[in-house]
């Protein structure tokens, strides 16, 4: 019996097809191999084309059974995790009615902070955990002004896995932790926030039917099934937000337990039993996939625009011809410090950490005599870990204090230049997997779909690869509070 996750990220589609039987994952494929852009039409916009993933989804799923690996009939059923925070709108007729404004997009800024106002600091926080900020309820009141003949024609609005099970299903459903992730969901009434409706003048009607993360959200159509070479009927099971489903990848699932990631952007996800939240907002807590009315579990999550992006945007202008192995290479003959080269990595939009400021990228103290590609490149990843590093400053304000942060080796965590840093400015260390997020959307559908008994039997056989400990934690301190100076500056 074999599982099918999603994963629709920023940068590309992954599957993955698991065993649900040795919980092994028999294969996986992205598409397209290249990093998909995003379309800014304007300064700190950023949108994306729903029906391009759509088309990129099918296309990963031929691509991994044309792997000849295994039988594509043979899949029982379907997770999806997603980029989070996004608005997707359609019609009647489930057309998309415009590109998703997805979750970098600033534009939004001054329509939540104006409900944050309105509606009462006290009251958001206490019953939606954060404030509206640039998330997908201020996203809609967004188009509602500016695009009121969108806004008409508007049937339902989604977030991008509910949009990927409505193309593979007809069906259109959402979940509490999705709502959540909008700023649609009221925790203290466990039920869709009518403070945010009445304030923006949204109609229920637009929101779909709610259901658990784990639970059937729609059969494969015939037509499409057929299309993948797959069977009709099978089940979509589990839908979930990229963090939320990389945190259950790593089996982290129970109060205490912390996940991170650095793609494009850059998370730490803490779980926790009480519906906390910080004052400022700077971080944010979310329906976890295991959240019930009857079982309080809430992720609170630590949220960089400008990690992985950063990155990639200085490979592609320095060195495009280098892999991200080599420049990692080049980058571990520096010095811990880069000679005073110091770099500001926040040039993706607003940063919820600097209360939904846009500051930019700042590439600081360059010397023409001394510096090179492999100092900018080091630069930049020790300026990467140490904003998680302030970041996670912000959480233990919150009460979030982890002994051991679990991550998957992919991304930037492929990096020693990069794990060293984080380890030993964050001080914490950090337990390696061998996981991504579509194997996780994999065992997710085999949760939902009662393949596997709960959680823990779906991740009997998820072991560490290693443990990284702080080994050098002193001489990072030190180039984190020269970092933070100048990023002081900068705010």
């Amino acid at each position: 019996m074999l599982l099918l996750g999603i994963d629709i990220g920023t940068s590309s589609i992954k599957v993955a097809i698991v065993d649900a039987n040795t919980q092994q994952t028999i294969t996986t494929a992205q598409y397209p191999e290249t990093e998909t852009s995003i379309t800014s039409l304007q300064n700190g916009w950023a949108e994306q084309d729903p029906e391009m993933w759509w088309q990129h989804v099918q296309q990963a799923i031929l691509k991994v059974n044309a792997s000849g690996s295994y039988n594509p009939k043979d899949i029982a059923a379907i997770g999806i995790a997603y980029q989070m925070h996004g608005l997707v709108c359609v019609d009647k007729q489930q057309n998309v009615l415009r590109d998703s404004i997805i979750w970098c997009d600033s534009r939004a800024v001054p329509y939540g902070d104006k409900a944050f106002e309105t509606i009462g600091f006290e009251k958001c926080l206490s019953h939606l955990l954060n404030s509206p900020g640039n998330f997908t309820a201020s996203k809609l009141a967004w188009v509602k002004e500016n695009e009121p003949h969108i806004f008409e024609q508007i049937d339902q609005v989604m977030l991008p896995g509910d949009f990927i099970a409505m193309k593979l299903t007809g069906a259109v459903t959402t979940t509490a932790s999705a709502l959540s992730e909008g700023i649609f969901w009221d925790f203290k009434n466990n039920e869709i926030s009518k403070d945010i409706m009445d304030y923006f003048g949204f109609q229920s009607s637009i929101i779909p039917t709610v259901k658990d993360v784990f639970t059937e959200h729609g059969l494969l159509g015939a037509e499409i099934a057929q299309h993948l070479s797959l069977t009709k009927n099978i089940p979509v099971t589990y839908k979930a937000g990229d963090q939320p489903n990389n945190a259950l990848s790593l089996n982290v699932f129970e109060p205490g337990e912390v996940a991170a990631t650095a793609g494009t952007s850059g998370v730490i996800y803490g779980v926790g039993d009480t519906l906390s939240y910080d004052k400022q907002s700077r971080i944010n807590s979310f329906a976890h996939v295991n959240h019930t009315a009857d079982k309080t579990r809430i992720g609170t999550l630590l949220c960089i625009n400008g990690t992985g992006i950063a990155n990639s945007f200085t490979r592609k202008l320095l060195a495009a011809n280098q892999s991200y192995p080599q420049i990692n290479e080049a980058a571990k003959q520096i010095t811990i410090g880069s000679e005073g080269l110091t770099v500001l990595p926040f040039g993706n939009g607003a940063e919820r950490i600097f209360n939904n400021k846009t500051i930019g990228a700042h590439y600081l103290n360059i010397n023409f005599n001394i510096h090179t590609e492999a100092h900018i490149f080091r630069a930049v990843q020790e300026g990467i870990a140490f904003s998680f590093r302030y970041g996670l400053d912000i959480m233990k304000e919150n009460g979030i204090t982890p002994s051991v942060i679990r991550a998957g080796k992919a991304n930037l965590f492929l990096s020693d230049v990069f794990i060293s840093a984080f380890v030993n400015a964050t001080n914490v260390p950090v337990e390696l997997y061998e996981v991504d997020g579509s194997v996780g959307a994999a065992k997710g559908a085999g949760i939902g779909a009662k393949i596997f008994a709960n959680e823990k039997e779906a991740f009997a056989d998820n072991k560490p690869l290693n443990l990284i400990d702080p080994s050098v934690h002193l001489a990072y301190n030190e180039e984190f509070e020269g970092w933070k100076k100048l990023l002081l500056r900068q705010l």
